[in-house]
């Protein structure tokens, strides 16, 4: 890679990472805005993704599949496209994504919005059946006057979903300017070689990383905590030389409730894991992914078909899908031990309002250290919504927000520590909570104990893992979130 092209391909990154800047300063909702629950990346005019702002994992696999669709309607330079279906490019329906037309190819964002209508305010019904109940499908279409006229008279508080949507939109007029004075400076073919040579550097550079890994088949399997019972997620990884092939046989089949998850969710687990163990530090390109071939049965958990119910699949699943790999590619190599293993989910809501948040938790530990307390891990890698904003913001006032001392396991190295974070409502309300390990803790590693297993709490009643329920004013709700398991056998 010349110099040049390394000039050109910082370039990009850092037209990528100032797009989520320009997204994350001018969104309206805590979301975006504080928790930075959003995604912005290049791509190349032929669909491939060139590179992708440090942002959220769950993204990475899903993108390109939104520019697929997008494409296939014939994009022209200004148009602006908006999707949200998880079944044509989505994630879930509150990650909202606009795909527009550049110099050279494609800028797209993603963010999640506080609420896209459905059921239950913010758009996160803990018994949802089917996607319909989950808010506004959105198809990829033209975003129009029209179109932003229906989007918004079919979600609550339209004046914060306004403001967000017009962030995204600053976010392409700055990208699509910003490409274009790069090939007014550098001319479009050099920029165009950039692109392409950006993808093939980290392609190279994966390869090699998992051309040093031991070939084999490795399986392992874990389970969600649905009402039904447990769902098991199994997976076989097979490394071959410089690649990786990741068969998700075996997996429950899709179910009635809202843990099933699209193809491309199940995509971007599996590379975030691949990214992690072979070149953590590689360029966020499409190049990285291109050795990594992932299936999975259609009609399964993790490849589910429309109109499955899906919000938590994009959530918790992803989360169990990393926990699976990681298990496996531990027969072949050294890994943590398992971390919290769910997001936590949490919603507030009515007419007036609606807050969406992921609480952090105990990290695994490594074979060298111990796990990490408090943190967002895996599949969210968001930030926390500081207690000053929420309370400003909305109805809502925090009572407690802690570390949860001594849930993390025990072993030669301790997992990490979760949380303990009680909010009390100032108004009736509704409150959802989508979370997972409840049963069971994170599991330890090579002797390590497990993490303890999470906990909710509504109103002084304990209740299960995914709950929707009424808030009266002056109610609290009470997360404990898992602490991380422990590597190695205690002293």
């Amino acid at each position: 890679m010349t110099i040049e092209l390394q000039i050109l391909g910082s370039a990009l990154r850092a037209v990528a990472e100032e797009m989520g800047a320009v997204l994350v300063r001018s969104a309206f909702s805590a979301n975006i805005k504080e928790r930075r629950d959003c995604s912005t990346a290049l791509f190349a005019a032929d669909g491939r993704m060139v590179a992708q702002a440090e942002h959220i994992p769950v993204h990475l696999g899903a993108m390109p599949e939104a520019v697929a669709a997008v494409r296939e309607r014939g994009p022209e330079p200004g148009e602006v496209f908006v999707v949200n279906d998880p079944f044509t490019g989505g994630t879930h329906l509150p990650d909202v994504t606009l795909v527009s037309r550049t110099d050279v190819g494609f800028a797209v964002s993603r963010a999640h919005y506080a609420d896209v209508g459905g059921a239950e305010p913010a758009s996160l019904p803990a018994g949802s059946t089917d996607l319909y109940q989950e808010g506004l499908i959105v198809p990829p279409v033209r975003l129009t006057d029209e179109v932003l006229t229906i989007l918004l008279a079919n979600m609550r508080n339209p004046d914060e979903r306004r403001g967000d949507l017009r962030a995204q939109l600053a976010a392409h007029r700055l990208a699509e300017r910003r490409l274009a004075e790069l090939c007014e400076r550098r001319g479009r073919d050099q920029v165009v070689a950039a692109m392409d040579e950006l993808y093939a550097y980290s392609e190279r550079r994966v390869r090699t990383a998992i051309s040093a890994l031991p070939d084999g088949r490795y399986e392992a399997s874990d389970s969600l905590e649905a009402p039904e019972g447990e769902l098991v997620v199994r997976a076989a990884v097979t490394i071959s030389g410089d690649e990786i092939a990741i068969d998700f046989a075996g997996t429950a089949a899709q179910h009635p409730g809202n843990l099933n998850c699209p193809l491309a969710v199940t995509r971007s687990a599996a590379y975030f894991v691949v990214r992690c163990l072979t070149d953590p530090d590689v360029p966020a390109s499409g190049g990285a992914f291109a050795p990594v071939s992932v299936t999975a049965p259609e009609g399964s958990l993790v490849n589910a078909k429309t109109p499955a119910a899906v919000v938590a699949g994009n959530v918790e699943t992803s989360s169990r899908i990393a926990d699976v790999l990681f298990r496996a590619f531990g027969q072949a190599i050294p890994v943590p031990a398992q971390g919290q293993g769910t997001m936590n989910n949490l919603t507030f809501g009515n007419a007036r309002f609606t807050y969406y948040e992921t609480i952090a938790g105990g990290q695994g530990a490594c074979p060298n250290a111990d796990g990490p307390s408090a943190v967002h891990v895996a599949m969210s890698n968001t930030l926390n919504t500081p207690v000053e904003a929420l309370e400003l913001s909305y109805p809502l006032r925090v009572e407690r927000y802690a570390l949860r001392l001594g849930s993390g396991g025990p072993g030669r190295f301790w997992g990490g520590d979760g949380v303990i974070r009680e909010i009390t409502a100032l108004e009736p309300c509704r409150v959802s909570i989508v979370s997972e390990r409840r049963a069971r803790g994170p599991a330890g590693t090579r002797g390590g104990g497990p993490g303890s297993p999470g906990r909710n709490v509504v109103d002084g009643d304990e209740v299960p893992a995914k709950v929707t329920r009424a808030l009266d004013a002056g109610e609290s709700v009470t997360i404990e979130t898992p602490g991380g398991g422990g590597f190695g056998a205690a002293a």
